[in-house]
This record gives structure tokens, sequence and C-alpha cells, in this order.
């Protein structure tokens, strides 16, 4: 049955390897179960509720790329998109989380939408590279700064905005201790190092009493607090169409770069041959609507998963065990809701690291790429928003490229987004 499913054997793959590869993906995207309802909890969803809506929703979109794609890579809300909804959209801009929900939703429609006519790949070929790259170095920057806010590490300063923190605090010396431990484990090619290093600090935070045992097995919390919890109606309200289309942006570029460049080094999508992209794309895009009707920000694909192409995984088969394993973890809520603030600070920060490697892909010695690049990565930490990143970024690349007489080569699809973004401010300054 798994033969005729996955077609092992036109893949060079067997059923353990698929198996130990969908393994060590999990292993490597895990952290999210504790991440995500820390992030997101803090905009007033139930905690519990949206461990659960993680683990559904990863389940969910991992087991679609496994059914409808036949691709070894794991889906689950993405980071970066949740800090987005849980500081940005909520707690700057003061929306509710039930009206940030019916964003996500909207913007799955219009990813889904844009998937199934194609026009997914005319914007991922019509943005600029350099502006991509520094998509994901902002977001990775904005993803360090509330990391390092949320350890104590970085604090409120009325002279400067920001100043160092009290290093010697209790919270502060264990993220510090959990960054180290991560860092290590990866550097020495530990499969799970984040998630190890979770675990470490939350244990070390129990051992010296500053964090409650609340246990690790039990039956799954309810999910009826955030499911179908939505507020599309909200949604349309004028102050969040920018919101959507920054879901909408991020999705595009993220999961897309994502996926194309898994497949590559699994070998699955090879020039002049037919490939199953547009399926990918499609499983991609459902799991975001899934996802938000569930009670949980946008669902993407992992670049984590590039550790269980590494060992072998070729098929399915792989993702299908993630999301078999996503479902077991939905027994270990009390583990979840025992991880304090700053155990999943360190895995913020180090995720952030990793995301900053982008800066290597921008063209630094062509000021016409390289200064938007550079205004959108600043832009993003500075202004707490991603979606100021993006408009002062796209903006920017064509008001530079006119000036210089290269209007020629802008895409019709940046022309597209940065005009869109003028009339944003143009309506909404603020």
């Amino acid at each position: 049955m798994l033969e005729k499913l996955f077609k092992l054997n036109d893949h060079g793959t067997s059923v353990r390897t698929e198996v130990l590869a969908g393994l060590t993906t999990f292993l490597t995207m895990s952290y999210i179960i504790f991440v995500n309802p820390e992030i997101l909890s803090s905009t007033g969803m139930d905690r519990n509720a949206v461990f659960v809506a993680t683990c559904i929703a990863a389940a969910l979109g991992s087991g679609v790329m496994a059914l409808v794609a036949n691709w070894p890579i794991g889906m689950a809300p993405g980071m970066g998109l949740n800090a987005f909804f849980a500081f940005t959209v909520v707690a700057a801009m003061g929306f509710s989380w039930q009206q940030a929900l019916g964003a996500v939703f909207i913007s799955g429609c219009i990813f889904l939408l844009l998937t199934v006519t194609g026009i997914r790949r005319w914007l991922v070929a019509g943005i600029p590279k350099s502006l991509r790259s520094a998509i994901a170095a902002g977001i990775g920057l904005f993803l360090a700064f509330i990391a390092l806010k949320n350890s104590g590490i970085v604090v409120a300063n009325p002279a400067t905005f920001v100043g160092l923190g009290h290093l010697g605090s209790t919270g502060a010396l264990l993220a510090i201790l959990g960054f180290f431990v991560i860092a290590a484990l990866d550097a020495l090619k530990v499969r799970g190092a984040i998630l190890i290093g979770i675990l470490v600090v939350t244990i070390l935070s129990m051992i010296l009493g500053v964090s409650e045992f609340k246990g690790v097995f039990s039956t799954p919390p309810s999910l009826a607090p955030t499911f179908l919890q939505l507020d599309i109606m909200g949604a349309l309200h004028t102050g969040l169409l920018q919101v959507i289309l920054v879901f909408v942006l991020v999705e595009v570029f993220d999961a897309t770069g994502t996926l194309i460049g898994v497949s590559k080094r699994a070998g699955l999508i090879e020039e002049g041959k037919p490939n199953n992209l547009g399926r990918a794309l499609f499983a991609d895009s459902t799991a975001i609507v899934a996802g938000s009707l569930l009670g949980t920000s946008s669902t993407t694909a992992y670049v984590e998963s590039a550790s269980g192409v590494q060992a072998g995984g070729r098929t399915g088969l792989t993702a299908l065990t993630i999301a078999l394993l996503f479902l077991a973890a939905l027994f270990i809520s009390p583990l979840a809701a025992s991880v304090p603030g700053y155990a999943t600070a360190p895995a913020l920060l180090y995720v952030a690291g990793l995301m900053m490697h982008e800066l290597v892909d921008i063209e630094w010695k062509d000021v016409t790429e390289s200064t938007p690049a550079a205004i959108t990565a600043l832009m993003i930490p500075f202004t707490y928003s991603i979606a100021n990143g993006l408009a002062f970024g796209f903006i920017s690349y064509v008001v530079l490229k006119t000036f210089t007489g290269k209007a020629s080569v802008v895409h019709p699809a940046t022309w597209l987004v940065a005009a869109l973004f003028v009339i944003k401010f143009a309506l909404f300054p603020g």
C-alpha cells in the first residue's frame, strides 16, 4: 500500500529511510509547539487551545503535503508571521486576535487563488532577489528583538529608547545559557538542537524553582477557545488591508522559496522534467486557511525539512510521519504549558540568526539593489512592523531604479506592490 501511494521504489528509498527522515525533520521543527503558544497567548488567546491548534495545523498541512504532492516537506505555523500577528497587529495596532485570525483566513483565500491562477509564480519571478533576502533578514532581526526583550536582555530606556537589561537576572542568564546550548549542539550537527535547548532551560528553571512543573502527558486540551473564533468581517477593516497584503507577500516569498529550495535538494525538481510543484503550492495554500479556522497564524513550509531530506527523505511518507508525530504531540500539553518565556527566547534568537544568512544574497555592489534591501531589513525591527519594512523597501526600490534610469528593469509585480503601499500611506499615513 505504501509503495503504491508514495512510489518508494521510483524514488530509490524505503519505508525505514522515510520514517527516520520524518523523525529527523520533526525533531528540528517541533520547537514550534512550545514557541507558537508562547507568542500567540500574549494576545489573550488561550495558550492550551493555541497548542492544540499548532499541532493540528502542522499535522493537517504536513498530511496534505504528503498525500497531495508526495513531497517530504513539513508544515507548521511559521516563525515571523506569528510574531507579526501578536506584537504588531494585536499589540501595536490594537486589533483583536479574532480580527487578526480573520486577516489570516482572507490572506489564505487570496493565496489559494493566486496559486490556482498561476499569479503566485508570476509574483515570485517578479520580486527582486535582494528584496526577498532582505525581507527574511528583517524578519530575523524582528524575532531577535522580541527574543532579547522577552528574556530581559534588552529593556526600555527613556533616554535611548532601548538599553541593556540586568544580565544577572535568572531569566536573562537562563536565556543566554539556552542560546549557547542550541548553538553548540547545532554546530555539532545534533538533531533537534533547538528543542533540546528549550527543554534544558525549562528543566533548569524548574530545578531553580522559578517555574512550575505541570506534568508531561494528558489528554489534549479543548480547541473550543480558538476554533472558528475568527472575525472575518472585522478583518475587512481598512487598517487591516495592509496586514492582509503582508501575510500574502511573506507567504509568497517564504513558502515558495522553501518549497523550491528543499525540493531541489531532494532532486524532485529538475530542469525540463515534470514535477509536483503545483500540487505542493496548493497544499501550502490550503494549510493557511485550515490553520486560521483552528486558531493559529499562517502555516507554511519549514526550511528545517532540509534535515529530513539530508537523512534520505524523498517522498510524502516523510511528511506523513511528521504529521503523525505532531498528532502524538497533542498528548504532551502539560509539558508545553511548563515552558517559560525565557526558554523559548533563545530559540527565537537562534532562528533569527539563521534567517540573517539571507544577507549574503543581496547585491551589495549595486546601490539600487542594496539600499532598498538595507532599508527593508532595518525598518522591520525599528518600526516593529513587517508591513512598514516591506513598504519602505518596495517604494525605495522603485524610486531608486527610476531616478537612475533603470525603471525599465523593474518587474510589473514590483511596481504593483509599491503602488499598493503608496496608496496605503496616502490614505493612512500613521
